[in-house]
């Protein structure tokens, strides 16, 4: 799935007109007012939706679909994940990129020693903190700020950090 994004969950069902409350799990949830269709991911099923409403409920986002329209048709997709194809993506500024690109990457220090892998990438609100776990399982946290992560490659499959003055002393 790495062609599609994820957007949101559906968390439950809101009133009985197969509208559904959804989490997002995009990091600008006013993206919605825009898209158009997405993928709804539930067990072994895959359907593809025409988003025909969206509005906005403290911190979640309500659905309609062209395909539903009762809750009975709807209900069983509580907890279904909703992704987008990358053509119906937001567009990412210079130096921005997709979490799930940056997953697997191959860390290295400026000497080019490998460090290990990204396993994870943490969002803090601050800034965004990678996770990198080197080949004998330690895990090590570089902030993602230019003066610790200086340079990302995705066609090459690497990222250039800065070892921060002991950062790697655990």
């Amino acid at each position: 799935m790495d062609d599609l994004l994820r957007v949101g969950v559906i968390a439950s069902t809101h009133g009985i007109g197969g509208e559904v409350k959804v989490f997002p799990t995009t990091d600008d949830p006013q993206r919605f007012k825009k898209l158009k269709k997405c993928i709804l991911f539930f067990k072994n099923e895959k359907i593809e939706l025409d988003i025909t409403g969206v509005r906005f409920f403290k911190n979640m986002v309500i659905l309609r679909f062209k395909q539903f329209n009762n809750i009975n048709q709807i209900e069983k997709y509580k907890s279904a994940e909703l992704y987008v194809t990358r053509e119906n993506a937001v567009e990412l500024k210079e130096d921005e990129y997709f979490i799930c690109d940056l997953i697997g990457l191959k860390a290295v220090d400026e000497s080019e020693t490998v460090i290990g892998t990204v396993t994870d990438v943490l969002q803090t609100g601050a800034n965004d903190v990678y996770e990198i776990t080197a080949q004998d399982g330690k895990q090590y946290l570089f902030p993602a700020i230019k003066e610790c992560v200086f340079g990302v490659d995705l066609e090459a499959g690497v990222i250039k950090v800065h070892v921060m003055k002991g950062l790697l002393d655990l």
